[in-house]
């Protein structure tokens, strides 16, 4: 709120109708992969491979779709894609007990490399006009993306809220000995919170290739740094299991709202990095003064 009213008072287009629906249409790539990762930071991991993939899968679904002429082969392609980068980051971080930080570091740097070897370093152009309904087109007088963000959201918080999975993944990050004495495999519940979080990735991969009307090998890198920051403003702890989905909605808006604004005003990128930066570090010194108390 206090964001919206600063940026309202220093630029006059702030709060145009038609920036305002830019602010909300740019936030649902970002819900959709800060969702699964509150799910992966209540285990008390990290996914840092999130924007490489989706970058990665842009491709894949652009190079299948122009080669087939199929976008449901294209979107297969880029999910399994996507559900195997997953899979991978669940299966070391669970089976060999290995960092979260470094294994998915490991992943950014593979799917990048991938990315740019696939689209030997450029944009792939020339994806069928029916593709940039997902981002363009609208149900019900609502855009298209809103629908899938809202999908997503419903079904996550479905999950976490309403099923043993969504108990677990909270006692994976709070207790995870309770789970081993309820006999619980630890392994199989981490795997399937980072499976969880490709299966988002591969969902934002159509609305990412709509936006940029094909697959670029860079378009999504960072983003999973702003996933994070959204987590983090949005109140989940990085230890302990302790967090909200309602809280990261509230944080992608707010890393939406920001960028969106410092965009307005011309800021360089860096600038806008930099602050989004300043406000992960300031929530997490809330967080700790918090657990202090």
């Amino acid at each position: 709120m206090v964001l919206c009213v600063v940026f309202s008072v220093v630029t006059p287009d702030f709060l145009s109708a038609a920036n305002v629906r830019n602010v909300l249409l740019q936030a649902t790539i970002l819900l959709l992969l800060a969702l699964p990762m509150t799910l992966i930071i209540l285990t008390e991991g990290l996914d840092l491979s999130m924007g490489a993939s989706l970058s990665l899968c842009t491709v894949v679904l652009a190079v299948v779709q122009i080669s087939t002429g199929s976008i449901l082969l294209g979107f297969a392609a880029a999910l399994l894609v996507a559900l195997a980068i997953g899979m991978a980051n669940g299966a070391l971080v669970a089976a060999f007990d290995l960092p979260p930080f470094v294994v998915t570091l490991g992943t950014l740097g593979a799917a990048q490399g991938l990315a740019l070897v696939v689209a030997e370093g450029r944009t792939t152009m020339g994806v069928a006009e029916g593709l940039r309904w997902f981002w363009e087109g609208s149900v019900l007088g609502v855009a298209a993306p809103l629908w899938l963000a809202a999908l997503v959201w419903a079904v996550i918080h479905t999950l976490l809220y309403h099923t043993r999975f969504g108990a677990r993944v909270f006692a994976l990050g709070g207790n995870r000995e309770a789970l081993r004495f309820a006999g619980i495999s630890v392994k199989w519940s981490l795997l399937w919170v980072y499976v969880l979080g490709g299966a988002c990735v591969g969902l934002a991969t159509l609305l990412m290739t709509a936006r940029v009307n094909g697959g670029h090998p860079t378009a999504a890198i960072g983003l999973e740094f702003d996933a994070i920051a959204a987590v983090a403003v949005g109140g989940t702890a990085f230890e302990r299991g302790k967090g909200s989905l309602t809280g990261t909605v509230l944080g992608v808006v707010a890393v939406g709202v920001m960028r969106n604004g410092l965009n307005l005003l011309s800021m360089p990128s860096s600038v806008q990095v930099a602050a989004v930066g300043v406000v992960v570090i300031a929530a997490l010194w809330v967080d700790a003064a918090r657990g202090r108390a």
